[in-house]
């Protein structure tokens, strides 16, 4: 290993807190861009430089600059927004983006397609709307997700409110942001203090989520630092704590590889911010800062052992880590539909194709929701799944909800197949620099192909999780599913197979850099054999691994259980 910090590593040491020349850089009215090393700081407030890459070659032909936007990602805890932000973020999209409004897979917005003109007065509107960009991106903690509960709405608001804690405790304090894009004040003779994540910040990117049981659709451990909610008589006794989850690895390096969140323990509600101040402080210090391909939490945990990391948690927290409390999964998809809540509202869940609302192809989903916006009362969810929820709607208001939704084409859940369901593509080409393959595009042409395969062996109505990603990066969280592709050159993708209903088992490869004629063929004969052997509710990935159809996972790939399950 090199005793060389990394360039990153250089570039936030003399940022000046997240600074840089972005302010001059904005202001070159030469280039539709700025520097490279100012790019890798945009991250910090929300936004990554990207091209089209579509016209990427024709544009160097003709000896111009590739067609240089932004993508700008909002930070929304939990994924709540009100009617009146929606509507703002809907002007943003048709004012300043292209492609519409776009919810992620870590259950916020983004828009595409902003140049760098508009870059300032977009930041500023999302402001205006009572949000921010700040921290969406870059090596430091991001958004903080947590799930969906329509049902159990008392539930939902108690794990939403340390949703909010935990995502305003780690809020960078630099004034940069306020700086450069809301015309703050520059304080230019007081010292600024990171208290939490010092003058270079984290080694990578850091993220939480909290997922309420029996549901996982926050897939808990892929995440850095996941929390297990445990409510008992509508009472929230704590969190389970699992650390070190991870989804991203590079084609070709064994030493990178994805990981499930590892479980140590329990604590209660007042100690929460303790603990996962410590587990963060722990890996802003001990992180690899020398190779980003390993600076990941999971790699540390790896590194320097589980049981010494859990000691150093505790010396440094103060909290005295309890033994993990039991819980269960059922699923880590979306409801769809109508859903009475415990308080007598209604929530109702719509599927949106990889999250994409956009009036394209004869349906008009950026219209429609605008539309709900205007006479909803209640509050919007984003979910993890890339999906939206109209939530807590009264009884009396339902009929108009559903004429828009009729109306607009967003009724579409109500014959979707289970495949289609449960689907998630990350965004990839065009505008994605990582990207290797299609995804989202690629997803609207691969579905029908699956479902004829899957209503041939009568499977059509089956649940089966299917995650299409671009790069082995892993945004759509593709070694969660039970089926997966992930991208290695156009129309070419790795085959992945086996993770579980629930989100506890990663997949394996199957097949390595095939394209879609051998896909469909295995998959063809692997349905086949699941319609035949499957036992009663047996899941497809698990019959998979039953059947011996898989290799069975690594033991590398299972989270770690310290503590006794009581």
């Amino acid at each position: 290993m090199s005793n060389t910090l990394s360039h990153l590593e250089q570039i936030k040491a003399d940022s000046r807190h997240l600074r840089g020349t972005i302010e001059e850089g904005l202001n070159d009215p030469i280039t539709g861009a700025i520097s490279d090393d100012d790019n890798k700081l945009l991250k910090f407030h929300g936004s990554y430089q990207q091209d089209d890459r579509d016209i990427r070659d024709e544009r160097r032909k003709q000896k111009l600059e590739p067609a240089y936007s932004f993508m700008i990602r909002a930070r929304l805890p939990g994924g709540v927004v009100t009617p009146a932000q929606w509507l703002i973020f809907d002007d943003i999209a048709s004012t300043y983006a292209g492609r519409g409004l776009r919810i992620t897979t870590r259950q916020t917005f983004q828009w595409h397609g902003v140049i760098k003109h508009d870059l300032k007065p977009t930041m500023q509107a999302i402001h205006n709307a009572m949000a921010t960009t700040i921290a969406a991106c870059g090596d430091i903690n991001r958004q903080v997700v947590s799930s969906v509960n329509p049902q159990l709405s008392s539930q939902h608001q108690l794990v939403q409110e340390w949703t909010q804690k935990l995502s305003d405790h780690f809020i960078p304090r630099t004034r940069a942001y306020h700086e450069i894009w809301l015309d703050g004040e520059k304080l230019t003779d007081e010292p600024e203090v990171e208290p939490i994540y010092g003058d270079t910040y984290l080694p990578r990117k850091f993220k939480i989520g909290i997922a309420i049981p029996p549901t996982n659709d926050v897939d808990v451990f892929a995440q850095d630092l996941g929390l297990i909610a445990i409510i008992e008589n509508g009472e929230l006794q704590g969190f389970n704590v699992a650390i070190g989850g991870g989804m991203g690895a590079t084609h070709g390096d064994d030493t990178t590889y994805p990981r499930l969140g590892s479980l140590i323990g329990f604590v209660k509600p007042e100690q929460l911010i303790a603990v996962a101040e410590g587990v963060v402080t722990l890996q802003r210090d001990h992180g690899n800062r020398k190779e980003r391909q390993h600076a990941r939490l999971k790699y540390t945990l790896d590194h320097l052992g589980l049981e010494w990391f859990r000691e150093q948690l505790e010396a440094r927290s103060g909290v005295t880590l309890q033994p993990v409390r039991s819980y269960h999964f059922d699923q880590n998809g979306d409801r769809y539909g109508w859903e009475e809540g415990e308080d007598g509202q209604w929530h109702l869940g719509l599927y949106i194709e990889s999250g994409r609302l956009w009036d394209e192809n004869g349906l008009q989903l950026q219209t429609g929701v605008r539309e709900i916006a205007k006479i909803h009362k209640g509050e919007f969810r984003m979910t993890c799944n890339q999906n939206l929820v109209i939530s807590n709607v009264d009884a009396a208001d339902r009929g108009k909800i559903n004429e828009l939704v009729a109306q607009y084409g967003l009724d579409g859940y109500k014959n979707q197949s289970g495949i289609r369901r449960h689907s998630i593509a990350c965004v990839a080409l065009p505008t994605c620099g990582l990207a290797m393959a299609e995804s989202e595009r690629y997803l609207p042409e691969l579905l029908p192909k699956l479902e004829t395969l899957l209503d041939r062996h009568g499977l059509l109505n089956e649940p089966i999780l299917l995650r299409l990603s671009g790069c082995p990066n892993g945004c759509s969280r593709p070694y969660l599913g039970e089926i997966a592709l992930v991208g290695r050159a156009p129309g070419r993708y790795d085959l992945r197979l086996g993770a579980n209903y629930t989100g506890e088992r990663l997949n394996v490869s199957y097949r390595q850099n095939v394209d879609e004629a051998e896909i469909l063929g295995t998959l063809g004969t692997l349905f086949a054999a699941y319609a035949r052997g499957r036992q009663h509710d047996e899941k497809f990935g698990d019959f998979l691994v039953r059947s011996e159809a898989i290799p069975a996972p690594s033991q590398k790939l299972i989270p770690i259980v310290l503590a006794a399950v009581v």
